[in-house]
């Protein structure tokens, strides 16, 4: 397990230092994650270490909403104090991405593709 957490916090060091040489605009964290997902074939018999440490941080996620959790409690009059910008924001956002996203769909659809799935598919009988 600690082999494995080694190896996790190594390519994350990886991703931060190739941000910071490169200069990419990308977090350090991502371009880890990525390198190791890229090298995750290739590790043999770390792989299982890492898929039980990667098991074991999922099990106790929770634990990282504590301090968000608390945060938002310490701020709550600051929160009141801006909460029709915040609403406003994040409906506004979630209109401009949904409908955005309709719109690519539709798009992006190749004309004349049938509206349901082939004959094969999942779809109700």
């Amino acid at each position: 397990m600690l082999e494995a957490l080694s190896l996790v916090l190594g390519f994350q060091l990886l991703g931060e230092a190739l941000v910071v040489l490169l200069g990419l605009p990308l977090p350090g964290p991502v371009i880890g994650l990525v390198a190791l997902f890229v090298a995750f074939p290739r590790l043999g018999r770390l792989r299982s270490g890492v898929e039980s440490l990667a098991d074991g941080l999922l099990r106790h996620l929770g634990l990282l909403f504590v301090p968000a959790g608390v945060g938002v409690m310490l701020h709550l009059a600051l929160l009141r104090d801006w909460a029709l910008p915040l609403v406003l924001a994040l409906v506004g956002s979630t209109a401009v991405t949904l409908g955005l996203s309709a719109w690519l769909f539709a798009r992006w659809r190749r004309p004349g593709a049938p509206a349901q799935p082939p004959s094969g598919g999942a779809g109700p009988p």
